[in-house]
């Protein structure tokens, strides 16, 4: 991946240089990972209006939830921590 659009990512990903897909996609990550229980339908729509099927946002929900579990179990085993 090119190196200058990962620290834009990092930076802020609302501004780094993405299509419009990657942003819809990138926004329901993050409010799924921010609180599940507040994504609804609509968001649904949003990633069926940029042009992803139902079975890939099945496959984003379950590849950020398991970032998301794995990221969870890591933190509370201490894992790449001092201490």
């Amino acid at each position: 991946m090119d190196k200058e659009l990962v620290e834009a990512l990092e930076r802020d990903y609302t501004t780094a240089p993405i299509t419009s897909q990657e942003r819809v996609m990138i926004d329901y990550v993050v409010k799924l990972t921010q609180d599940a229980t507040k994504v609804r339908k609509d968001d649904h729509e949003k990633l069926r209006a940029a042009g992803f099927d139902d079975q890939a946002i099945l496959q984003i929900t379950l590849i950020a939830s398991w970032f998301n579990y794995i990221n969870r179990v890591a933190d509370a085993l201490g894992v790449g921590r001092e201490g």
